[in-house]
């Protein structure tokens, strides 16, 4: 344990609720932290991170307060301060930095102007010390960059001006809420890096929030895994990852991929309690497999275990005594050698004349799934949408089911071609309910009437474990992952031969991830063939039969996925598989 001259961040009982039902979003959080020292707080969507990340720095959102708690940084106590003095403290004591670095930039300024204007002095004086920023963070230092505008930058370089911007004033505290989310591996290894050396050199303590544990696992000094609003575990990272004694963080490590080998991912059974549920008991009991009649009834304290970490269990001995479950690989699969129902030769794409894909060739056989892998900026996903005919500047040969296809398609061949996007809340209408956006295809595509698709919609919603109660709700009633499979749904309704996956689990907590993967495996095995696009090489193990490796638009590796991940042969794989994380291997109790 950190000694108390040495802490420079001290939580306590910070509690958030729900203005109208009196409801806890989060209750009663604590922990202390050292200069120089990173946090990793880790659960499910809904568990209640991105909550406490914001109250930490004295904010809940409309709806909600804080209502008990401290939040001391570097001696000052951040909830007890009046709203102008708590205002100034934001950036000098504490700072934060949004999952999406689009909301911390200002489309229309400069990064010179906004790099500088919170700082408080000249931009003369400013300027020499932003220039240090940015070397700091990995990018260029230079006038040019600085009148570049953040439309102009990558998502990592947007990712890296923004937690430059964030500890431009010299906070004690950072608070991190998903910043490496959607990035590609090698992106987000040059950012976890440069955490993990800014808060060395700057004496800066940080609050890492992220539903990835390998990352966790690379970044983090000490892990608090959050459920249902509460810790149910923390301690060190290597006692949390490696010796959990919670069934909640047992249940989480299960659900994780790993790129260096194939086994069958375990999703939680139910689902995380709502916020505005009334809750009795252990917040986990519905879903915990060593849960008996008293934990329904008591709620646990937070207490030592014998695994070295803070539990809030009260079978934690029980748990320790218990061998982990043993991940099963997958049934084995022929690849190859079945009837091809997709195929890409010498195809070549571009933008405005500027050409990003070369000589693109590959097949794709009935019943299985090819992943296309590669760094943003690849061409994975213009080589995606050329398949399924929304990309305009291209040339090559297309074929599906023996026949050439151009960019223009007929009707079936739109059917049995599907793409699913990467955002779902982006993909579907937010003013159509679940059932009517699956309707429309099948009235589209099969002359269907609203009744008579009736049965067809709840059918596919009960392929994707969706009960069709919610086909009565809007996009924003769901989870991300319940948005995820409805559109999984909506491919689905169409009876496809061929699905092309953009991304679509980058943005899922583990467990939903976990699910997600182990139902489009079953589609496989329903026959169904799919193209499946993402930078998570853990993933692409988990599910890829075969596996395509772009780089600058150009593929420099491909073949089975066990051969590709397993013993890649090209310089660029090779640091692919360098650059991905995995939590580490668990004891066996």
């Amino acid at each position: 344990m950190i000694e108390e001259v040495t802490q420079e961040v001290q939580v306590s009982g910070v509690t958030v609720t729900i203005d109208g039902t009196g409801h806890d979003i989060v209750q009663d959080i604590g922990f202390a932290l050292g200069r120089g020292e990173v946090m990793g707080v880790v659960g499910e969507s809904g568990s209640g991170k991105s909550t406490l990340a914001l109250a930490l720095l004295g904010f809940a959102r409309p709806g909600a307060t804080i209502t008990g708690g401290r939040v001391v940084v570097d001696g000052v106590d951040l909830l007890a301060l009046p709203e102008g003095r708590l205002r100034r403290a934001r950036g000098r004591k504490v700072a934060y930095v949004p999952q999406d670095p689009a909301t911390a930039l200002n489309p229309s300024l400069s990064l010179a102007t906004q790099l500088t204007e919170g700082l408080g002095v000249p931009r003369r004086e400013a300027l020499p010390r932003v220039k240090q920023l940015l070397v700091d963070v990995g990018l260029p230092g230079d006038d040019a960059f600085l009148k570049r505008r953040p439309r102009q930058l990558s998502g990592g370089q947007q990712q890296r001006v923004a937690i430059a911007m964030a500890i431009a004033a010299g906070p004690r505290l950072i608070v991190l809420d998903e910043p490496t989310t959607g990035l590609d591996v090698s992106t987000q290894a040059r950012v976890l890096e440069m955490v993990r050396s800014l808060c060395r050199s700057r004496d800066m303590a940080a609050i890492y929030v992220s539903h990835d544990l390998a990352v966790v696992a690379d970044v983090a000094d000490y892990v608090t895994v959050m459920y249902g609003g509460e810790v149910v575990e923390s301690g060190s990272d290597r006692d949390v990852l490696v010796r959990s004694g919670h069934p909640y963080t047992r249940a989480l490590l299960a659900a994780v991929p790993s790129a260096t080998h194939r086994h069958q991912l375990v999703p939680i059974r139910g689902r995380a309690p709502g916020a505005d549920e009334a809750r009795q008991g252990c917040v986990f009991a519905p879903r915990c497999d060593h849960a008996v009649d008293a934990c329904s009834v008591t709620r646990p304290l937070l207490t030592p275990g014998p695994s070295g970490t803070s539990v809030r269990c009260l079978r934690m001995d029980e748990v320790a005594r218990t061998s982990r479950a043993v991940s099963r690989a997958p049934s084995a699969r022929v690849v190859g050698g079945g009837e091809e129902v997709f195929s890409v030769a010498g195809l070549n794409a571009g933008y405005g004349g500027r050409q990003v894909l070369f000589d693109v060739s590959f097949s794709l056989p009935r019943g299985e799934c090819l992943a296309l892998v590669g760094e943003s900026g690849s061409g994975k996903t213009t080589l995606s949408r050329c398949l399924v005919g929304l990309h305009e500047e291209q040339e090559g040969v297309l074929t599906f089911s023996g026949a050439a296809i151009g960019r223009t398609r007929g009707k079936e061949v739109q059917r049995q071609v599907q793409y699913i996007f990467q955002n779902p809340y982006g993909s579907l209408n937010p003013r159509r309910t679940v059932g009517r956006s699956l309707a429309v295809p099948l009235q589209h595509y099969f002359g269907l009437t609203a009744r008579q698709a009736e049965s067809r919609v709840h059918e596919a919603l009960e392929r994707v474990e969706i009960p069709a109660r919610l086909a009565s709700r809007h996009p924003a009633d769901l989870s991300g992952g319940q948005r995820q499979r409805v559109a999984i749904a909506r491919a689905l309704v169409c009876d496809p031969a061929v699905l092309v996956c953009d991304e679509v689990t980058s943005a899922l907590d583990v467990s939903v991830q976990a699910s997600v993967v182990e139902l489009l495996r079953s589609l496989l095995s329903d026959g169904l063939s799919m193209v499946f696009v993402t930078h998570n090489l853990a993933v692409v193990r988990s599910i890829a039969d075969t596996t395509v490796v772009l780089n600058q638009g150009r593929v420099v590796e491909s073949g089975v996925t066990d051969s590709v991940l397993g013993n890649p042969t090209h310089p660029y794989t090779q640091s692919l598989m360098a650059a991905t994380l995995e939590v580490p291997e668990a004891t066996g109790r």
